[in-house]
């Protein structure tokens, strides 16, 4: 499939020459890694997809959603609990992660396990301690339901639900998750300046913070063991749980720094609540935590500069995202006669 690249007031198109949809990003973003040509992006798969992530129906007991643990109005992480809850009020062992620019990523889950985004939704909805569905069963409950097989025609031209399409929908929604529009990228798209503290924090950040939480995007999306003591009830030991390779243990996915006022709590296992405590943990390590650890050397900031900083990354927070009401629940699907008789 052909591609073509078009730039216009600061934003990039970037347009598969099909009827699919432009992603839309600024042109200071790095190209997707997202293989489109396999999966164009298209309105139909959009709204199917979007339909799906909102619905229980994914789960065994149809009570729990995608959106349940990923909230649009949380930059779609979840705010109410450290670790995420699934089905029959299980309790998993990780944070619920924020999920936008997902086009960008090339791994996904906190510790790498996914390794293709139209893969990803299969982890939490075959986990028994979050969705605990198998995908024969759940195909056969979308292809009885009343509009789905309808959706899935108008998508891929063909009623028949299978597991690929299910998938690829799903991915479909979450690659028009884009957070873009934050001051920072206003400052960036030349619109406003940053004041004289954020200013002041964001040479703070390129000097203590940009290795790994690389500008534009705030992360550079690899692991790293970040000098975080192990909590001995979840025995979590990231990365290295899955390859069993020594140096990847304690090994987590670095996370964007984006919308951190809508995605509290903070680290892979949520132990904090503030953005304070996330830098009193960065700038009060030990040279022996930091010897096994791959942070590249101890960050010194007085108080005044810690208040700096987080000047600076409150400037990361994108409202447009957070409250975009294309991205939030479908009512018009869930409730199509209240639909028509307003």
């Amino acid at each position: 499939m052909k591609i073509k690249i078009l730039l216009c007031y600061g934003l990039t198109f970037f347009v598969a020459l099909s009827e699919s949809e432009p992603l839309i990003y600024p042109d200071y973003f790095p190209k997707p890694l997202y293989d489109f040509s396999q999966n164009p992006l298209a309105t139909e798969k959009v709204a199917l997809g979007k339909a799906l992530f909102y619905d229980p129906i994914l789960s065994k007991d149809e009570t729990v959603s995608c959106a349940s643990c990923h909230s649009s109005y949380n930059a779609f992480a979840h705010t109410d609990h450290d670790l995420s809850h699934g089905i029959r009020d299980q309790i998993g062992t990780r944070n619920a992660p924020a999920l936008f620019n997902l086009a960008w990523q090339s791994t996904f889950m906190w510790d790498g396990a996914i390794s293709h985004l139209d893969m990803q939704a299969l982890a939490p909805i075959t986990h028994p301690k979050e969705m605990d569905e198998d995908m024969i069963t759940l195909v056969q409950k979308l292809q009885e339901h009343d509009q789905y097989p309808s959706l899935f025609y108008k998508a891929f031209a063909d009623s028949m639900v299978t597991g690929e399409h299910l998938l690829k929908a799903i991915s479909q929604f979450q690659l028009t998750l884009i957070s873009a529009n934050a001051k920072y990228d206003q400052v960036k798209n030349g619109e406003t300046q940053f004041s004289e503290q954020e200013q002041r924090g964001y040479l703070l950040f390129q000097e203590n913070c940009n290795t790994c939480h690389t500008e534009p995007l705030f992360s550079n999306y690899t692991f790293a063991n970040n000098a975080l003591s192990i909590d001995t009830t979840l025995n979590d030991f990231g990365k290295g749980l899955l390859t069993g390779q020594q140096q990847d243990s304690s090994r987590f996915k670095i996370p964007s720094l984006r919308n951190l006022k809508y995605s509290y709590p903070y680290m892979h296992d949520g132990r904090f609540r503030k953005l304070n405590q996330v830098l009193e943990h960065y700038t009060s390590l030990s040279e022996e935590e930091l010897k096994f650890s791959n942070l590249e050397k101890p960050i010194v900031l007085a108080i005044k500069e810690k208040i700096d900083l987080q000047a600076f990354l409150l400037t990361l927070n994108d409202v447009e995202f957070v409250f975009n009401p294309q991205h939030q629940f479908p009512r018009d699907f869930f409730f199509p006669k209240e639909e028509k008789r307003q």
